[in-house]
């Protein structure tokens, strides 16, 4: 399985990429199994996507959850809460 994954603001900036093409097993449905995948490189990855509550998720530009389904070709994105001020 093929995606494309953005990470943006914070995440972006902890993990020196904002954009990555990624080929995964076939064995990945959502998001959460997406994140699972970062998390075990390891490092800056692991420490910076440990708390799933600390960001939102995107899939094919539309909000979703952690457990968002993601197919072959899917955008994922995870980016911090947007605030204002």
């Amino acid at each position: 399985m093929q995606i494309k994954l953005r990470l943006f603001a914070g995440l972006r900036e902890t993990l020196g990429v904002s954009f990555e093409n990624l080929t995964l097993p076939d064995n990945i449905r959502t998001a959460q199994d997406v994140l699972q995948t970062l998390r075990a490189r390891g490092g800056a990855w692991a420490e910076a996507l440990s708390d799933a509550s600390a960001f939102r998720v995107a899939v094919d530009q539309t909000m979703g959850s952690i457990d968002s389904p993601v197919r072959d070709g899917a955008e994922l994105a995870f980016f911090p809460p947007v605030t204002g001020g």
